[in-house]
């Protein structure tokens, strides 16, 4: 019933949905050139021979993939895969690291015409969805076609779990589509049991496979040599209230370092504006990545307000504390630091990576602090000597040895999805 009626609600808002679109497209939200993708539209004939379908939300997700994008086409000369995500940011990424025989798309809005015209022109062999990007029309009408699915990275939140049990029966109805499930640790596979989903074939998280993530060279360098031999850390992938706090500490910390440099990158560039009004009204001095400006001697913060250079940002700090743990927002993924071999530090919440790091944090590669005053204590001890080194070391042993023969098990779990030409 509840399906029925999303499925009629948004046949109804189908007007709205237009006008959302194309306010988003005038703010820049979404891609001007191919606009007409999200409503079903190729730009692109459809390749022969087996083509497989993979879906993920964003930049993260679609890096998590790459590594299985060129196993599955490793695998089969004449197989092609077609990724979707819904941002540009992520399109734009992709465009440079997508191998040949992988095409990108951007996913169809979940309007049952655009998902009629999207399925219609690409006859997918198989699909693959990743993590929790769940398009009620888009699942129903892949699974109509008999298009065997797959769920791989399988996530479930602590706050979406209790929802989805008090909608058990609409989560199942969604879920039976898939002909194999695969969370990504035991926690989701233990939510999954409970909602009377099928008993998961295995457990394997594919961003522990990730490769690290890439910088482009000439803005290190040129970074590197502005920032010379100062001070630095990182804030990465903050949230509302955590630049507020890393302001604060630095103010703090500047009366025992003088010369130390701030770098604060905000999860959603957007937000670049606000946080650099924030600090000035602080007394900082701001030097903004968007803006093209290198760091001066006299700078005190530099914000990184710039999307999909995560692998630059990582590389000019070797002291780096992850955003979104400071706020019940759930943390941010820590082996993107750790593959870069650079200490961290994380707060509370950490509900969406709480595996990973206790498991960081047991081998000596990570530290959680519970509080601003916690982490301003640690940086000071981790700016001084060499221990932030030795954490950054540990780090990446543990994040070289996560990845071992995850694809190996994404893979053999996804056989029978695989094995059927249509």
């Amino acid at each position: 019933m509840i399906l029925r009626l999303y499925s009629l609600a948004i046949w109804v808002a189908a007007p709205i949905i237009y006008l959302l679109l194309r306010w988003r497209r005038r703010r820049g939200k979404e891609d001007v050139q191919r606009f007409s993708e999200r409503m079903g539209h190729a730009g692109r004939a459809r390749p022969d021979g087996q083509l497989v379908w993979l879906h993920a939300a964003s930049v993260g997700e679609c890096l998590s993939v790459l590594p299985l994008i060129a196993r599955l086409l490793q695998d089969r000369a004449d197989r092609h895969v077609l990724i979707t995500s819904g941002t540009v940011t992520s399109a734009q990424i992709l465009a440079e690291r997508l191998p040949a025989r992988a095409i990108h798309h951007y996913v169809p809005v979940d309007l049952p015409w655009a998902v009629r015209r999207f399925l219609d022109h690409w006859r997918p062999d198989a699909a693959i969805w990743v993590e929790s990007e769940f398009w009620p029309n888009l699942m129903m009408a892949t699974a109509a076609r008999d298009i065997p699915m797959a769920l791989v990275n399988a996530r479930i939140s602590t706050r979406s779990y209790r929802r989805w049990r008090q909608l058990s029966g609409t989560f199942g109805q969604l879920m039976s589509g898939f002909a194999v499930i695969v969370p990504r640790d035991r926690q989701v596979a233990e939510y999954l049991t409970d909602l009377k989903i099928p008993k998961p074939m295995c457990i394997a998280d594919l961003k522990r496979a990730a490769e690290p993530l890439p910088a482009e060279q000439d803005g290190l360098q040129n970074l590197s040599g502005a920032i010379g031999s100062r001070p630095v850390w990182l804030a990465a992938s903050t949230h509302a209230g955590e630049e507020e706090g890393a302001v604060e500490l630095h103010l703090n910390l500047r009366r025992r370092y003088p010369d130390l440099l701030t770098i604060i990158v905000p999860r959603h560039a957007s937000r670049g504006d606000a946080i650099a009004a924030m600090a000035a009204g602080a007394g900082l001095s701001v030097a903004r990545r968007s803006t093209g400006q290198l760091p001066r001697p006299d700078t005190d913060l530099f914000l990184g307000d710039t999307m999909g250079e995560m692998g630059l940002f990582y590389r000019l700090s070797r002291i780096c504390f992850m955003g979104g743990s400071l706020v019940p927002h759930g943390g941010q993924n820590p082996l993107e630091p750790a593959r870069l071999c650079r200490a961290i530090l994380y707060g509370p919440y950490i509900d969406n990576f709480a595996m990973i790091y206790p498991a960081l944090a047991e081998c000596g590669g990570a530290q959680q602090v519970a509080d601003w005053n916690m982490l301003e204590q640690t940086l000071d001890k981790l700016l001084q000597g060499d221990s932030a080194c030795a954490m950054g070391e540990a780090a990446q042993t543990y994040a070289d040895s996560a990845g071992e023969g995850v694809l190996d098990i994404v893979c053999a779990a996804l056989q029978p999805v695989l094995a059927r030409d249509r």
